[in-house]
């Protein structure tokens, strides 16, 4: 089972707490954040980064459902 990062980029800000968080996972490229890749084994850290985005451009799903960021 693996879960599926997305960042939107037009949304992100660039704060680069995603990147600080998971570095495995997210890079800063200039002023926005991408993904190093975009499929992850489930990881805690992952949902933190998504929890934690000023902007909410990070979005997680397992099977097609979003589980992050969390409410």
């Amino acid at each position: 089972m693996s879960w599926k990062v997305d960042v939107d980029g037009d949304t992100c800000i660039g704060s680069g707490m995603c990147a600080a968080l998971k570095p495995e996972v997210f890079a800063l490229d200039g002023a926005t954040a991408t993904l190093v890749t975009g499929e992850v084994e489930p990881d805690e850290t992952v949902l933190d980064a998504a929890d934690s985005c000023p902007a909410m451009a990070i979005e997680v799903t397992e099977k097609g459902e979003v589980i992050g960021p969390r409410p």
